[in-house]
């Protein structure tokens, strides 16, 4: 899939440990959206138009020539149509598809059978019998891509492979060098992209010795190809009831965040299905939502970020004080009381952090700023033990969360979130130091940055410090609200 500053597609996330699941029930079916490893499950037929007409395609607005025969390969491959409305063009998000007759909304616009995409039971089978059962679904897919790639033309899926992107068109975080990633290193998601590529690391290891065994097609296969292969399947793949899949054609789709059309999986009929949910006419692009994704998420996942995202947000820790004399007790009245938090889907790993969203006015209820932060935030200047006794009742005669209304003594909530305000604020300074240091550092040729990627670092933080900004201006209202009523 594509993206506002470059070719890298497609959404599907991390391995079966990460179990991140994006099915959403529709009226009729199952949407899957591409954190893949999702449990699969069947979904009714959508009724819905398919034209099979058999009129020649209309060229795209801007032709890709690498890429005039796919379609035809693939629709003689499958040996029935895959999609008459669509063609494979270029934009300004990379390969992309495009509109050569007029789309209706509720249209099938493709239709991709599930014997047409990759798999991880697409492995030789010599070769999975001497696989382990800790090497995970996309690093045995991985395995696919590599053994086509050195098979080149003489693959029967050399078209295809062919169409996917080189490392110098990816540009998610994984692919950056050292000096490039110091250049985020203050925004979460640095620490998830080193942890990631130590995820990649070990289900190299994992492989490995098949790499040995299979040199016919894995013959100088080092850490960075099988990363490289290993990204493509995570940026591009699905979920399937064979594990994961990758999709021919559906490739191309880039993202839009407002859309709402992704891919249907049918199990029954054994196909996957793009339904669009809008007109189009001939000549435009046609954009599906890869998933709520923030810019953080994106980028690591797909090398792209977009200027305006609605669900971008940015993680902000806040510990207890070790000095603090209740911290004990916060600590397991918090562990007691406290709602866990459910696994954010959208999100990258939490941690002891809290991932807050752009707060979209400066009254109200200050949407975008985690309600357990601000709870956190109550017991945390709390200062004697009958004052967390006194929260611990209120959490059992509610829904056992705590510290999730305001405190009473106006004094002690006004307390509570100056703290809050002033631990964004200390941030917000941070960020802006950091923000100006990448800026001028960016200057140095010597540093061996990509221009792109200097670009993109500076975007991703400016649009958390815009998210930090937002919440700190909120946060200064309502902490004067406060104070006008006492």
């Amino acid at each position: 899939m594509g993206e506002q500053l470059n070719s890298n597609k497609k959404f599907s996330r991390k391995s079966e440990r990460t179990t991140i699941s994006h099915i959403a029930m529709l009226i009729s079916g199952v949407r899957i959206q591409r954190p893949f490893f999702a449990p699969s499950r069947c979904c009714l037929r959508i009724r819905c138009n398919f034209s099979t007409s058999s009129s020649p395609l209309q060229a795209p607005q801007h032709v890709d020539e690498d890429c005039t025969d796919f379609l035809p390969w693939l629709r003689q491959k499958a040996g029935e149509e895959i999609s008459s409305v669509l063609s494979v063009g270029k934009s300004i998000h990379g390969r992309s598809l495009f509109a050569c007759k007029p789309i209706h909304a509720g249209d099938c616009i493709l239709k991709v059978p599930y014997r047409m995409q990759l798999a991880p039971d697409n492995l030789l089978p010599s070769i999975s019998s001497l696989l382990g059962d800790d090497v995970t679904n996309v690093a045995k897919l991985a395995l696919v891509i590599l053994m086509h790639q050195k098979l080149g033309q003489a693959s029967e899926w050399a078209p295809y492979i062919s169409c996917l992107p080189p490392v110098s068109e990816m540009h998610s975080t994984l692919f950056w060098s050292d000096e490039e990633l110091k250049m985020i290193k203050i925004s979460s998601l640095y620490h998830e992209t080193l942890k990631h590529k130590a995820q990649i690391e070990k289900d190299f290891s994992s492989i490995k010795h098949i790499l040995e065994h299979f040199p016919e097609f894995f013959e100088e296969v080092t850490l960075d190809k099988f990363k490289h292969a290993y990204t493509l399947v995570e940026s591009r793949g699905w979920i399937s009831t064979r594990g994961v899949s990758m999709i021919p054609f559906a490739d191309f789709l880039n993202h839009d965040g407002f859309s709402e059309t992704d891919v249907l999986s049918d199990d029954f009929q054994q196909v996957s299905e793009v339904i669009s949910d809008q007109n189009y006419a001939p000549g435009d692009e046609i954009l599906i939502r890869y998933g709520k994704f923030s810019n953080a998420r994106l980028l690591l996942d797909f090398g792209f970020i977009l200027p305006c995202n609605k669900y971008d947000q940015v993680k902000v820790e806040v510990n207890l004080p070790e000095h603090d004399h209740l911290r004990s007790m916060k600590l397991d009245l918090l562990e007691r009381h406290t709602t866990p938090v459910p696994k954010d889907d959208n999100a990258l790993s939490l941690g002891n952090g809290f991932m807050v969203m752009k707060v979209k006015s400066s009254s109200g209820k200050g949407k975008g700023i985690p309600q357990s932060l601000r709870a956190f935030a109550r017991v945390l200047c709390c200062t004697s033990s009958q004052e967390l006794q006194e929260l611990a009742m209120e959490a059992r005669q509610n829904d056992g969360r705590l510290a999730r209304v305001p405190f009473k003594n106006r004094a002690k909530e006004l307390q509570a979130h100056q703290f809050l305000l002033s631990r964004f604020n200390h941030i917000i300074e941070n960020y802006n130091a950091f923000i100006q240091s990448v800026i001028s550092d960016s200057c140095s040729v010597s540093l061996g940055k990509d221009a792109r990627r200097v670009e993109i670092a500076e975007d991703l933080l400016n649009g958390e410090l815009r998210i930090l900004k937002s919440a700190s201006v909120w946060l200064k209202n309502y902490c004067e609200t406060l104070k006008n009523k006492r």
